[in-house]
């Protein structure tokens, strides 16, 4: 790998989503989303539900929505564990809603106990829309 590239790996429980070399990364991190360039420090970090953007020079050239994971940046570059990952470009906006609808729905009539999984679940819903109507920056 050059040392002005980042090695980009993405793996999901399904299929291998990346393995490439690109100019930047972009994450959903647990506490925010955040940026990895070449030779950034080390760090392990917690995803939340988002995209990932992948970067070649200042164009985005690929998104990739994930549920969650674990993000590893080392001297070899940016690993991710997904829980699931799709292209963005794959995910449909009718079931997207369908899906955020359903979990409002579900969240609107929970007890106490299961506030948290359903909370978590109208998250997840919000977080596939945002990824189809969100245009990525420049």
């Amino acid at each position: 790998m050059a040392d002005n590239k980042v090695r980009f790996e993405l793996v999901s429980p399904e299929r291998v989503l990346a393995s490439e070399d690109v100019d930047m990364v972009t994450l959903p991190g647990a506490e925010g989303e955040f940026g990895v360039l070449p030779q950034h420090a080390p760090l392990l970090a917690l995803l939340r539900p988002g995209v990932i953007s992948t970067y070649e020079g200042n164009t985005v050239k690929e998104r990739i929505f994930v549920t969650g994971g674990f993000a590893e940046v080392n001297e070899e570059g940016c690993s991710v564990l997904a829980e699931q990952a799709q292209p963005v470009a794959e995910l449909l906006a009718e079931e997207a809603r369908r899906l955020l609808e359903e979990a409002n729905a579900a969240y609107a009539k929970t007890s106490d106990e299961d506030e948290a999984r359903l909370q978590a679940g109208v998250a997840l819903a919000e977080a596939r829309v945002e990824a189809l109507t969100t245009t990525p920056a420049a």
